[in-house]
């Protein structure tokens, strides 16, 4: 018989861990509704000192909207929204202690670049010789030494966000918040951006609130994850328990590749690495639809009554397979969800 896989284990560690952190942000029973009646309801959460936290959802979830709420950018309509203990939501953005980071890079095309690092700390009326220090060493700390006189549009997308991320850390905030700003860069630029997010997040000790829609992502980034739908959340976990625990059917659609079958009164969710091939007598027999060679892995589809699943297996059992075959399968790891849910 199939069994619903549990994480108690893992939330008690994860329960003992949080109470020796120190929190950072506390959104409490939060809510904020446009005048459609779109938005957020009733949000609580904590976020801890040093961490990486991603809002992920598809488009219109309120990842974004959360966000913006952080940074002051838009009121809430209740709750509350508390740095370090104390409350924000009647400070203006200039007033908090965040910097936000967006897709557009916004930086001043006029200006150079150390202009454009510069201007915010010109207006906190920062000495000279202190600015020149600072920019020097946010700049080799973003691996954009020696570009202080280029303007904007002399560099790359992914250059220009590395500057963006520069200035909003230049202005040493308690929490750097970012809104899908990797977005518009090609595949390779963004892979980068994400490993250089991760070392100058380390390297500095700072906390990060990160909005993406995208999965791959917000997995390789975060310290944890909060999935979103439809204005609340579905899931809050480390990227293991979500990838491995899927809280509802929303996450174990949206995160990954995942098969589901129905097995009496249940929908069994299983991962495409967790559907193993076997010449043995198994949990369900398939016939092979298509075989095709992924570089190290061979990803096969096969029809299963009126499911079509996905499995992966290596190269050696790959050139085996044959459209059209039988094929047997057994399901290793699984969540399992009630019909209705």
């Amino acid at each position: 018989m199939l069994s619903t896989r549990t994480d108690e284990a893992t939330t008690k560690t994860a329960s003992v861990s949080s109470k020796e952190r120190k929190v950072k942000l506390e959104i409490k029973d939060m809510t904020k509704k446009y005048d459609n009646g779109d938005g957020v309801e009733h949000i609580n959460l904590k976020i801890y000192e040093n961490e990486i936290v991603t809002f992920l959802g598809p488009s219109g979830c309120g990842k974004s909207t959360i966000l913006r709420t952080i940074g002051g950018f838009m009121d809430v309509t209740s709750g509350d929204i508390l740095i370090d203990g104390k409350s924000i939501v009647n400070l203006p953005p200039e007033s908090r202690p965040t910097a936000m980071v967006f897709q557009s890079y916004n930086l001043w095309p006029h200006m150079t670049i150390y202009e454009n690092l510069a201007f915010g700390l010109k207006l906190r009326k920062i000495p000279k010789k202190t600015i020149d220090e600072d920019i020097k060493g946010m700049l080799a700390m973003v691996s954009m030494s020696g570009c202080e006189k280029k303007y904007p549009g002399q560099l790359s997308g992914g250059q220009q966000q590395r500057i963006a991320i520069a200035r909003s850390l230049l202005l040493k905030p308690s929490l750097l918040l970012l809104d899908e700003p990797f977005s518009a860069l090609d595949a390779k630029i963004r892979q980068q951006m994400r490993e250089e997010l991760k070392r100058i997040q380390s390297e500095l000790g700072i906390t990060v609130i990160f909005v993406t829609h995208d999965q791959e992502e917000a997995m390789a980034i975060s310290h944890r994850i909060v999935v979103m739908n439809k204005g609340k959340f579905d899931q809050v976990g480390t990227p293991d328990e979500i990838y491995d625990h899927p809280a509802t059917l929303h996450v174990a659609s949206f995160i990954g590749e995942m098969n589901f079958m129905k097995r009496g009164d249940h929908t069994v969710a299983v991962r495409p690495e967790d559907l193993i091939v076997t010449k043995e007598p198994a949990d369900i027999t398939g016939v092979v639809s298509t075989v095709m060679l992924m570089g190290h892995y061979v990803l096969m589809t096969a029809k299963v009554g009126e499911n079509t699943v996905k499995c992966y297996v290596d190269r050696e059992l790959g050139d085996h397979l044959r459209e059209g075959e039988d094929v047997n399968l057994k399901i290793g790891k699984h969540t399992q969800f009630p019909l209705n849910a």
